[in-house]
């Protein structure tokens, strides 16, 4: 139950930080297992942005060469959870 109420927690998380880069960004339309830049304006420029916020707001170092992983709402949303949870 309580890892139920940590996703639902990070899923929020992410969504807010995803609409502080992207303010056109309309939550309710997003897909979360399709890339962002396959439904909306989000550029490379914004996904990097975007990591740059979830490290700061997880307090996680977020290599380069992980930041594809951010590219979908759900999968952004499970590294942060493996990140800060799982090891």
């Amino acid at each position: 139950m309580a890892t139920t109420m940590q996703e639902k927690d990070v899923r929020s998380r992410v969504l807010a930080l995803l609409t502080e880069i992207a303010p056109d960004i309309d939550p309710a339309t997003i897909d979360p297992k399709r890339e962002l830049r396959d439904q909306v304006d989000f550029d490379s420029m914004d996904r990097l942005h975007f990591a740059v916020a979830i490290s700061e707001a997880f307090h996680l170092d977020i290599p380069e060469q992980d930041y594809a992983q951010l590219g979908a709402l759900q999968t952004a949303c499970e590294y942060v959870q493996r990140r800060s949870g799982g090891s």
